[in-house]
């Protein structure tokens, strides 16, 4: 009874991590420094801790699917544990983070009950006093079983990031393909047509012997031929160099198709290869962010430059919550720190992002209308 939206572990971080979250077996260790005395009782709650963190890293590297066998073995071996200490409690609540975030949480609620049954039943069986076992059991698996819930969601809610963003890349690359498709079109369309249209009369020229007006049809279907060859290694070295405003206005659209109003302000200079390239990944990283993550309806793109400084500011009226840096934001900054820039951001009446650029008097001689 899994959940179908349900994710596997993150597998190269949470495998390296997994450690950190055994040293909550300290809990365990706790009983047994009381009855150091009783060799036979710790011999074989240490014993026991062999087949539990097997089962621990097995569960890590489970698929939903096959998460049970680990779970089954982890809850096995702290049914054996009880009856030799009470720390057992905290063998429990490592299945209850397990439950809590391969299943439903149906399915996390029914288990839950059943292993609240089932310490109270350990509890009959092997005697505790004043019913602690089964109430303090009841409590913890409760708590880590609810980390394992949002742990869960947690996951599910990335993964339908990656997903948005991979929608958003795969709907870019459509729209350049279509742009070079209707690029080419446009500019080979007319020029086969005419040079097909002058073959033709050449050739019926030559067959009734009016060679002059032939050969000038030839000659003009050279020059047809040569100028095609010209505009199309002129649009190839335009898709080898994309300019920041073709790269702007793209992503414009995206942001007006996902039904964000979108002004633009103020000009863009003329840069480098380098600077166009790399401010057109970070404008793309904050329309993914917006996209993905905001309620924006509206959003504002703003250049300006003097002193030989490019100020950029994209800002939205989505509802705020404190920013954590993800590998995105720290790849903006790690970008306008290669450009020797600053780039900054507030959540003051929606997000705004400042990325503020020095380029030199040459650089900004030429600038670029921004149209919406």
């Amino acid at each position: 009874m899994t959940n179908s939206d349900t994710i596997q572990p993150e597998r190269d971080y949470k495998q390296k991590t997994a450690w950190v979250y055994l040293l909550n077996l300290i809990f365990y260790f706790i009983p047994l420094w009381f009855m150091r005395d009783d060799v036979l009782r710790i011999s074989v709650s240490l014993l026991l801790l062999i087949p539990f963190v097997y089962s621990y890293y097995w569960a890590f590297k489970s698929a939903s699917a096959k998460a049970i066998y680990p779970i089954g073995l982890m809850l096995l071996t702290a049914s054996v544990a009880a009856p030799f200490t009470s720390g057992a409690i905290s063998l429990f609540s490592f299945a209850a983070f397990f439950i809590g975030f391969f299943y439903s949480l149906r399915t996390a609620v029914f288990c839950f009950f059943i292993l609240s049954g089932w310490l109270w039943t350990l509890d009959f069986l092997i005697g505790f006093e004043a019913y602690y076992f089964p109430l303090y059991g009841m409590l913890i698996m409760f708590v880590v079983g609810l980390l394992g819930v949002i742990e869960h969601n947690s996951e599910r809610v990335r993964r339908q990031q990656r997903q948005s963003s991979d929608e958003i890349a795969s709907l870019a690359t459509a729209l350049e393909r279509e742009r070079i498709a209707r690029d080419l079109h446009d500019i080979m369309g007319h020029n086969l047509s005419s040079i097909a249209l002058k073959a033709q009369l050449a050739e019926k020229l030559v067959e009734t012997g009016n060679l002059p007006l032939a050969q000038q049809h030839l000659s003009q279907l050279a020059d047809i031929a040569r100028e095609s060859l010209s505009q199309i290694r002129q649009t190839v070295s335009d898709y080898k160099h994309k300019g920041l405003t073709d790269t702007l206005q793209q992503l414009t659209g995206l942001l007006r198709e996902q039904s964000i109003e979108v002004h633009l302000k103020g000009t863009l200079p003329k840069m480098t290869a380098l600077h166009e390239s790399q401010l057109g990944l970070m404008f793309t990283e904050l329309v993914n962010n917006t996209i993905k993550h905001g309620n924006a309806t509206e959003c504002v793109w703003q250049f300006a430059h003097e002193d030989e400084q490019l100020s950029i500011s994209f800002s939205d009226n989505a509802s705020t919550k404190e920013i954590i840096e993800g590998n995105g934001l720290k790849g903006i900054r790690e970008r306008v720190e290669l450009l020797s820039g600053e780039f900054n951001y507030t959540t003051e009446e929606g997000y705004r992002f400042m990325i503020s650029l020095p380029l030199s008097a040459q650089q900004i001689a030429q600038d670029k209308d921004v149209v919406e």
